[in-house]
């Protein structure tokens, strides 16, 4: 062994014992922070489940793959990570030893083939992956994805691995040029073509390069553990470990986003919170500090590798409001790390905001974290808050976010804990959204209608609808739940009408409860109003549970045509113990189309485009029967009647190419992409400041399609779509030749020439 081998060797081994150090310094920290968070039993359960979950969706990035270059490339990174720790091994015996070689299967062309191939894809890949960051760098697009991003950290990952993939060609080269390398050309084709540059080189220093650049594998290698294990909030390469977790502790273990219902307040034990056993001195309302949140949140925020998808994908963000779902994140998890030192010592609130920690359990603590302990959690500049009100109002709850994010953060869920503490304890939340609260504890309808006239839609229909608990309504196979706008609002009640009439031509046997129906919460429960949610659920489900007395399940038959309605009554009301076999509107009409019991005969006359309301298809999945039910009532113009086959633009097809066979456009951002209306989140009954309105950008993505008709599946997308078309009518155009909105529902009835 030379002299440069010897230094090469303690060299090697010195930085790969300070990279151990610092990696297992950041873990045992993690550990001790993610402790701190509230308690949350319900991660534990099916582990054998969530393993499945978490490998189907690394090892198949899944997620990943929803974009799919950058998913291909990144998967290959992924697999490279793992895959070239043969390689490292190999670089400590080539720093002491420049012809060492793996026993056994060093000498493999099967060996040398896999990892040439597996090195040589690494390295394209993340040569395109840094092509793409610079193609979409701020400067360089407006409403970038990486706006806001750590980009020193994002460039020295991208070129460390880099680094590593040419040292390992490096390294090949040297050992072809020094005659000792023991793989034939078809198997290292890339290294051998490198390495014929360097024939002739001298033997020995050829050597001696084979251990010089084994010596920078290894530093390039460790020293990268050193420098994250210095940058704890080094999300861009501490997803790699962590990102294992936050799958497999995801909230829905079968692998569902957490989308649909909301996570539901707990206590201090992580129980679901009753309210009138809750104890205001121990029981956390909300999240008013960011130890308040549960740990899997804590290490959520860690876990953000600031791609900026879920920032791309936000209708806030892309309308100039100041909520990014990324920086959002990102201050969390700032302040939480800042924090950490004076949580970690003992310190932090109880529920009545008195310090736990004694003044000699901080005295040793860093001023800064102190500093940081004393910001509050919401708070705009001049309070030195860590997320500004603007920011934390601005959401839609459309779950954009959670859909694209591709290590399965749960923002939404940390977006309403925080909502409930501002709501419940500090009373501060938009002045509007006020009355919205006032008229559901009091008339049980946001815009705070008289109760009594809840049936007042059904008068100018040419048929009665049995009342639940009438002597018509004794075997009713569905309840039509006709939701606070279908009672109250005038645009909804043409739909309201559509479905009822529908159902009727169909000869299904429905029936309403009229004035026993009351709000489903929706709106006070998405701006964070627990208590109220949980009083107008508790209502409804005593209702619901007396009309379908005696029935099990599945034959507990709810309609809905409000998406809202349909998710809460659906997906949180078996929170409550309302377990109910629900379907929205579209779903059973489709059915109904499809079984022949109606027929669309008229043609849908300018073409259709189809909005999908945010808690009907990104948070329930329901994609297909509206765009089968626009198939069908487009498919009557060539007397093809019945649900679109191929050509409906089933949710996952192609946008208009697909769906134009159907008499369905698509618009860009359709199905699981979607864009929002805007109302989501009780964003419905509060006023858009900020920014340009975020029904009015979804009505010009839906005008540029050339439709004359937008179809919409949910009262609240009617109201904003239908705004958002009267804002953006052009000069000149009279109303009713301009674009129309309609429910689906009306859309088909047209085609049946009713």
């Amino acid at each position: 062994m030379h002299a440069l081998q010897i230094v090469a060797t303690v060299v090697a081994w010195l930085v790969f014992a300070g990279a151990v150090v610092m990696a297992v310094r950041a873990g045992r920290y993690f550990v001790r922070l993610f402790r701190v968070g509230a308690s949350d039993p319900s991660r534990f359960v099916a582990k054998g489940q969530r393993t499945a979950t978490m490998l189907r969706e690394i090892l198949g990035h899944t997620r990943m793959l929803k974009w799919t270059r950058v998913g291909v490339a990144h998967w290959f990174v992924m697999v490279a990570f793992g895959a070239l720790l043969f390689t490292i091994v190999e670089a400590f015996g080539e720093v002491s030893n420049p012809r060492f070689e793996w026993p056994v299967i060093g000498h493999w062309a099967v060996y040398g083939l896999l990892m040439e191939l597996i090195a040589g894809l690494c390295w394209i890949s993340i040569i395109v992956l840094i092509i793409i960051r610079q193609v979409n760098l701020p400067r360089r697009r407006s409403r970038s994805r990486f706006l806001g991003s750590t980009a020193w950290q994002a460039y020295y990952v991208e070129w460390t691995i880099f680094a590593i993939c040419a040292s390992i060609f490096a390294i090949r080269t040297f050992k072809i040029a020094a005659g000792d390398f023991p793989y034939p050309t078809w198997a290292t084709p890339l290294s051998h073509a490198f390495g014929s540059i360097f024939t002739g080189m001298p033997t020995g220093t050829a050597l001696n390069l084979v251990t010089i650049c084994a010596l920078v594998k290894l530093l390039v290698s460790w020293v990268w553990f050193i420098v994250i294990g210095l940058n704890l909030t080094m999300g861009v390469a501490w997803h790699r470990f962590l990102a294992f977790f936050n799958i497999f502790f995801k909230r829905n273990s079968g692998g569902a986003l957490a989308l649909g219902p909301l996570k539901p307040m707990t206590d201090a034990d992580g129980k679901p919170l009753d309210f009138e056993e809750a104890d205001p001195e121990k029981d956390p309302f909300g999240v008013a500090q960011v130890e308040q949140f549960t740990w899997k949140g804590l290490l959520d925020f860690t876990t953000c590798t600031e791609c900026g998808r879920c920032q791309s994908q936000c209708p806030a963000w892309n309308t100039g409001k100041p909520l990014s779902p990324k920086l959002l994140v990102l201050s969390l998890r700032d302040h939480a790390h800042a924090k950490a030192p004076y949580l970690l010592a003992g310190g932090g609130k109880d529920a009545t905001g008195e310090e736990k920690a004694s003044q000699e359990q901080l005295a040793g603590v860093d001023a800064l974290a102190l500093a940081e302990a004393d910001r509050p959690l919401i708070g705009g500049p001049d309070e030195g808050g860590v997320i500004d009100p603007d920011v934390l109002w601005s959401c839609t709850t459309c779950g954009a976010c959670v859909e694209q994010c591709p290590v399965d953060i749960e923002h939404v869920d940390h977006i309403v804990d925080m909502r409930r503490y501002q709501v419940l304890i500090e009373s501060s939340f938009p002045t509007e959204a006020g009355v919205m609260l006032r008229n559901l504890e009091n008339k049980g309808n946001p815009w705070g209608a008289n109760p009594n006239t809840r049936e007042d839609w059904t008068k100018s229909l040419d048929f009665e609808i049995p009342r639940v608990g009438s002597d018509e309504a004794t075997d009713f196979e569905y309840l039509y739940w006709v939701g606070c706008a279908g009672a109250f609002d005038d645009r909804a009640k043409k739909t309201a009408k559509s479905v009822a009439t529908l159902l009727h031509e169909a000869g299904v046997k429905f029936a309403i409860l009229g004035e026993g129906e009351t709000c489903t919460g929706d709106p006070a429960r998405r701006m964070g109003n627990e208590f109220v949610f949980q009083m107008l659920a508790q209502q409804n489900v005593e209702t619901l549970n007396e009309a379908f007395e005696g029935r099990d399940k599945g034959r507990r038959k709810i309609v809905a045509s409000c998406a809202h309605c349909f998710n809460t009554l659906a997906r949180e009301y078996e929170q409550l113990g309302g377990e109910y076999s629900v379907v929205h509107h579209t779903q059973l009409l489709a059915d109904l189309v499809s079984a022949g019991k109606l027929t669309p005969v008229s043609p849908i006359e300018g073409g259709v485009t189809y909005h999908d309301p945010c808690y009907l298809g990104r948070h329930n999945r329901i994609f297909e029967p509206p765009r089968e039910l626009i198939g069908a009532a487009a498919g009557a113009a060539s007397g093809h009647g019945g649900p679109a086959g191929n050509g409906a633009a089933a949710g996952n097809g192609g946008p208009a190419a697909d769906g134009a066979a159907s008499g369905l456009t698509e618009m860009p951002r359709f199905a699981e992409r979607s864009f929002c209306c805007g109302a989501g989140g009780a964003r419905m009954w509060m006023e858009e400041r900020i920014g340009k309105r975020i029904n009015v950008e979804r009505v010009e993505e839906a005008r540029s399609t050339g439709a004359k008709t937008i179809a919409v599946a949910c009262p609240f997308c009617m109201t904003m779509i239908s705004d958002g078309v009267n804002a953006t009518k052009p000069d000149g155009v009279d109303a009713e030749d301009d674009v129309e909105v309609l429910d689906v529902a009306t859309v088909l009835l047209r085609s049946l020439g009713k």
